[in-house]
């Protein structure tokens, strides 16, 4: 069969994958799906057009019930608990809920966001059916960062069904706080109800919403907040690396490891905001600086692991699925400098995100399934907004369930 195809291929004469005539008629070459170049900057006015079409996408494909996608097992995913495609959707839910909340407010989007945030509180929460794979620790994560920011939004002030399962997602995380302080999705044996692994960013992009959840009626044990910054700055490594997790001593093997700075962009993103966010004065300017500059001057190493199939199959082990919430944590890094300095900086951020945009608004950084497309989709419109000046929120009423 194949020698079959080898030979029709050589009886078909080549023919460029594209052309064009010139003034006499002649066919000319050009090369296949070329592209523009991607410019070093891009304004705000693009980061908005781009914006808008991400949050279109999400508007468009939300389902009649509030939802985006299914629980379906992907046919690269199958080493997974079953439980795990639905622990992914919930958390693309999450993340769709934050980018419409963020979004400015339309009629449409309203009603979009109220659905949305409908199926977050009202469907039930995937059970554990693995040892090692606890992949609802992720949804727990940022169903607990995207419920506090609701409850802070004036627009769902009171909404006691979104209170209720903010307390939830927390519950599932004071149930889950590893031996060590921190959070992973994943364990590591002898397997107990309380996780023994953890990772650094994991803890780190929930800290900041467990120092604020109590104003918002959901209470955490202070413990359980000094437990998790300890675990943290115990990952924190000379050159403005966090580790992937904790070990006695830090792994280091070789100079392709995924502790040196080139696997830790997204980390270290991630790391540095929360821990100035949690009060940390080591956490100064400058260090925020000399992260964003590793960010992009190693940005690379995020381009060639995006879209790749396996996991942790890039230099340094970078994984695709960590692309855009290595640029969402970017932004919101970008946030914390002063004013003057942030305009420029997104504008060196902005191309290596819209760069990804389908023509339909949505992008991906993995497998193309669709609760990734979600997430991938919501994060980038996160990613663009904090670039964007707030607009007030309209008038509109409260939701309540």
């Amino acid at each position: 069969m194949i020698l079959a195809l080898v030979l029709m291929a050589a009886a078909v004469p080549a023919v460029p994958a594209a052309a064009q005539q010139d003034s006499d008629g002649q066919v000319v070459p050009v090369a296949a799906q070329e592209r523009p170049p991607v410019p070093r900057t891009m304004s705000r006015e693009l980061a908005i057009a781009s914006a808008e079409r991400a949050i279109g996408y999400l508007v468009a494909e939300q389902h009649p019930d509030g939802s985006w996608g299914d629980n379906a097992p992907q046919l690269f995913e199958e080493g997974y608990a079953l439980n795990s495609f639905k622990s992914w959707r919930m958390a693309s839910q999450a993340l769709a809920c934050m980018a419409l909340r963020t979004a400015e407010e339309t009629p449409e989007r309203r009603v979009a966001l109220d659905a949305a945030v409908g199926w977050l509180v009202n469907t039930p929460f995937p059970a554990r059916d693995s040892d090692w794979d606890i992949d609802y620790v992720w949804t727990a994560l940022y169903g607990t960062v995207a419920t506090i920011e609701l409850l802070e939004d004036p627009r769902f002030a009171g909404n006691v069904a979104l209170l209720e399962r903010a307390r939830f997602f927390m519950g599932v995380l004071l149930s889950h706080q590893a031996t060590s302080g921190g959070w992973a999705y994943y364990d590591d044996p002898p397997f107990t109800k309380q996780p023994t692994w953890a990772t650094s960013f994991c803890t780190a992009l929930v800290l900041p919403t467990l120092a604020r959840a109590g104003a918002v009626g959901v209470e955490v044990p202070a413990e359980v907040i000094r437990r998790a910054q300890r675990y943290l700055d115990m990952c924190v490594v000379p050159g403005g690396v966090y580790s992937y997790d904790l070990d006695p001593v830090t792994r280091m093997g070789g100079v392709e490891h995924i502790n040196r700075i080139e696997g830790s962009l997204g980390r270290t993103q991630v790391g540095n905001w929360c821990r100035r966010l949690m009060g940390d004065k080591r956490v100064t300017d400058e260090v925020l600086r000399e992260g964003l500059d590793a960010f992009f001057r190693e940005h690379r190493y995020l381009d060639h692991a995006r879209l790749r199939p396996i996991p942790h199959e890039g230099f340094h082990a970078n994984a695709g699925y960590f692309y855009f919430f290595a640029h969402y944590y970017a932004a919101k890094v970008i946030a914390l400098l002063p004013e003057e300095e942030q305009e420029s900086l997104h504008g060196l951020l902005r191309p290596h995100l819209i760069k990804t945009q389908r023509e339909n608004g949505s992008t991906s950084d993995f497998l193309d399934t669709q609760y990734l497309i979600n997430a991938s989709t919501a994060f980038m419109a996160l990613s663009l907004l904090e670039g964007v000046p707030a607009k007030a929120a309209t008038s509109a009423s409260p939701s309540d369930d």
